[in-house]
Parts: structure tokens; C-alpha cells; sequence
């Protein structure tokens, strides 16, 4: 005896679920129909996709400087950064995807933004007052103005994840969100007599 499966889609909820079985074909004819983006999807919660493993100077706990330059960066491996890859199947459908961070936007504490295409560049004390040549900023005023005395520092990565299914020319794209948080301080410089 076959059976046949009417699979449906909420495209509100995302929610996956069978609508009718029949022992027989369903009215129209034909067999199972499984959409290859649920299948991307599943094959995306199998990644684990990491918001930013955030790199900044000056570091949290210690004091930057109003006017020096900051640079901010992430680790760069699979679930931080990408490439992240994972399959999964439902039935004959097999769909890989392929998971990259595109973007991280660094919202600074102080009312600005710093969009980053890159990982950033670790600073190294060799680099001195030089600006960070892909992902910086400077800060034109003192933590201590703020409430908290330092300024929250956030890190939203863009997750585009590329999807393919095996042996086919169906695919398409998701995307995902991520973000992490440190607190940092800066401070005047004080000119002695």
C-alpha cells in the first residue's frame, strides 16, 4: 500500500506540518512535495552560527583614550565568522548550505555606528596611533559622560547562508542575526605640569 503525504507550509509562522495522508494518490495526482527551502532550513539549525567573538582596544577592564584609535575584530572561525557548511535530506531532497558572516555592525555606545565587510584587524602595539586599516573608530568624547561611566559596545553580525540543492539548479538564500556586547572605558588625557 502507498502512501502519499500533503505537506504544507505557514508562511507566517514558518511552521512545517503535515495537512492530509492518503492511501491513495491525493486529488491532482502526483506524490509527496517537499519544498527544498524547509529543508535548507533544517539543514541551518544544524550549523552552529556564533554572534561576534568580540576584539576591541581598548579592552574591556582596561582605559582607552579620547582621539586614539580603536580597533574592533572577530576570531574568524566556522561558527564565528564562516565558512560554517551543513546537509541535511528529507526523502529524495538533499539541500547544503553554506553560511558566511557578511556584515558586523559595531554600534560604538556613544550614538554611532562602524559597518565592517571584514573580520577587522587585531591591534598589535606595533600598529600605535594608526587607524585600523578595515574596521575602527575614535571616540571624540569620555566614557564618563554616559550613565554607566563606559560605553556598551554592541556587535551585530549578518549571517548570509547560501543554499543549494544536490544535483539540482534549485537554491537560494537565508539569513541570520547574532550579537554580543562588551563595555569598554575611555578616558581624557590628563596633561600634568
Amino acid at each position: 500500500m502507498s502512501m502519499y503525504i500533503e505537506d504544507c507550509l505557514d508562511n507566517e509562522t514558518g511552521e512545517h506540518g503535515i495537512k492530509n495522508i492518503f492511501s491513495t494518490a491525493p486529488p491532482g495526482g502526483g506524490g509527496p512535495v517537499i519544498d527544498p527551502a524547509v529543508v535548507a532550513r533544517q539543514a541551518v539549525d544544524r550549523m552552529r552560527l556564533r554572534p561576534p567573538a568580540i576584539g576591541i582596544t581598548p579592552k574591556p577592564g582596561g582605559k582607552g583614550v579620547v582621539g586614539m584609535p580603536v580597533y574592533m575584530w572577530t576570531e574568524t572561525g566556522p561558527e564565528t565568522y564562516g565558512p560554517n557548511v551543513a546537509s541535511a535530506s528529507v526523502g529524495p531532497v538533499s539541500v547544503t548550505a553554506t553560511a558566511r558572516v557578511s556584515k558586523i555592525v559595531w554600534s560604538m555606545g556613544d550614538g554611532r555606528t562602524v559597518t565592517c565587510t571584514t573580520a577587522g584587524t587585531p591591534y598589535r602595539p606595533e600598529y600605535g596611533k594608526k587607524a585600523s586599516p578595515d574596521c575602527g573608530h575614535r571616540y571624540e568624547k569620555p566614557s564618563s559622560t554616559t550613565a554607566s561611566g563606559t560605553y556598551h559596545v554592541t556587535a551585530t553580525s549578518t549571517w548570509s547562508i547560501d543554499w543549494q540543492v544536490t544535483g539540482g539548479a534549485q537554491g537560494g538564500q537565508l539569513t541570520e542575526i547574532r550579537t554580543s556586547a562588551v563595555d569598554i572605558a575611555v578616558a581624557e588625557v590628563q596633561v600634568l605640569n
